[in-house]
C-alpha cells in the first residue's frame, strides 16, 4: 500500500473530519480540506484544531516520505487570517531538514484564492523501523 493511501484510511480523525491527502512525495505533501459547518468555532470561522489537523496530516506525510516510521515531537502554528465556511484549504508540508533521526518540517495552508492562512513548523523523531503496510 502507499503512504498516500495508507494515511488516507488510517488517520482516522483527519478522514473523519473531511480532510486528505492529494499528494505525497519525498519531502514534499499537501492535504486538503473544505471548510464546513462542523469545522466552525463560535465565531464562525474554521476553529484553530481543524486548522492544526489539515496541516499535521501533511506534517505525517511528509515526515514519513522516506519510508520509517516518524512521529511529531513538536509543533508550532501561527493563525495568520480567517478561514470561512465554503473555503478550501490546501495545506503544503515541505521537509526542511531531512535529518536522520530528527527531520524538520514547514507547511503553509492557504485558501482558494492563494492567501496565506496560517503557517506551522514541526520536529519529529524518525524510528529505525519501516512504515508499516507502506511500500
Amino acid at each position: 500500500m502507499k503512504l498516500i493511501d495508507f494515511l488516507n484510511e488510517n488517520d482516522r480523525f483527519a478522514k473523519q473530519n473531511g480532510i486528505q491527502l492529494t499528494e505525497v512525495r519525498e519531502g514534499y505533501a499537501r492535504a486538503e480540506m473544505t471548510v464546513s459547518k462542523m469545522h466552525l468555532n463560535g465565531g464562525g470561522v474554521c476553529q484553530g484544531g481543524a486548522l492544526f489537523t489539515l496541516a499535521d496530516l501533511a506534517f505525517a506525510a511528509v515526515s514519513n516520505s522516506h519510508g520509517l516510521l516518524t512521529f511529531g515531537l513538536e509543533n508550532s502554528i501561527a493563525f495568520l487570517k480567517s478561514a470561512k465556511e465554503g473555503d478550501h484549504l490546501v495545506a503544503e508540508a515541505v521537509e526542511t531538514l531531512n535529518h536522520h533521526k530528527i527531520p524538520f518540517c514547514e507547511m503553509k495552508v492557504r485558501n482558494q484564492h492563494g492567501e496565506l492562512i496560517c503557517t506551522m513548523t514541526g520536529l519529529a523523531f524518525r524510528k529505525d523501523k519501516p512504515m508499516p503496510s507502506v511500500e
